[in-house]
């Protein structure tokens, strides 16, 4: 089975069977070649059901759980969004279809160089990226249309929500070191709306705002 055929089969089973129909959103998975995110010996299990070790003691996250997090921002193209954590890159690529503009947050450098080099290769020239602490977000370029983290803090990063339009969204998991709920924060009339997704388990975000190292 060739890598699109395994992208199609990764889309229609694992994604649009579990409730997601954001036709952009399935696009840009069918689109983006995740095979080209994991390493070497990892490759022929890049469309499985599972996330996967990246090195640096991360992850690339399961497909359904990028698509569950990046249907919650529901972009609609034209929004300037935060990503803090791009890891491997991939879910950076998936927002650099959906949105005009993404600013890529990671702390280990190894990760961001390899994740820029794969994106710049793919021609995805609408990211930008930093290396700093992302529970602090870039206060310098806010704010966002949309923020997402992808890795577990213990509540949400008071940074990140002052860097947030009203009206926008941040996508994130919320717990301890061990399990947590994927949630969305909504911005509305100076509150903030919450709603659960779905329990899942990251990596937890190091940082002022996050987990002490």
């Amino acid at each position: 089975m060739t890598y699109q055929e395994q992208r199609e089969r990764m889309v229609e089973e694992q994604i649009r069977q579990r409730g997601i129909s954001d036709e952009r959103l399935l696009a840009a998975l069918r689109r983006v070649p995740r095979h080209l995110f994991v390493p070497d010996e990892v490759r022929h299990q890049a469309y499985a059901d599972h996330p996967l070790p990246i090195g640096e003691g991360q992850t690339i996250s399961q497909p359904y759980m990028v698509a569950l997090t990046l249907n919650s921002l529901k972009l609609q193209g034209h929004e300037r969004i935060l990503e803090v954590g791009s890891g491997s890159g991939y879910q950076t690529a998936i927002l650099a279809e959906l949105a005009l503009e993404v600013h890529a947050v990671e702390r280990l450098v190894a990760l961001l160089k390899g994740a820029q080099e794969c994106l710049e290769k793919l021609g995805y020239w609408n990211v930008h990226w930093s290396v700093t602490d992302g529970s602090l977000g870039l206060p310098e370029l806010a704010p966002f249309d949309g923020i997402v983290v992808s890795a577990a803090v213990p509540e949400v990063p008071q940074p990140l929500i002052s860097q947030l339009v009203t009206g926008g969204r941040i996508v994130l998991p919320i717990g301890s070191r061990e399990t947590q709920m994927l949630t969305e924060i909504r911005k509305v009339d100076g509150s903030l709306a919450r709603q659960e997704i779905a329990s899942c388990v990251f990596v937890p975000l190091i940082g002022r705002f996050g987990w002490p190292a």
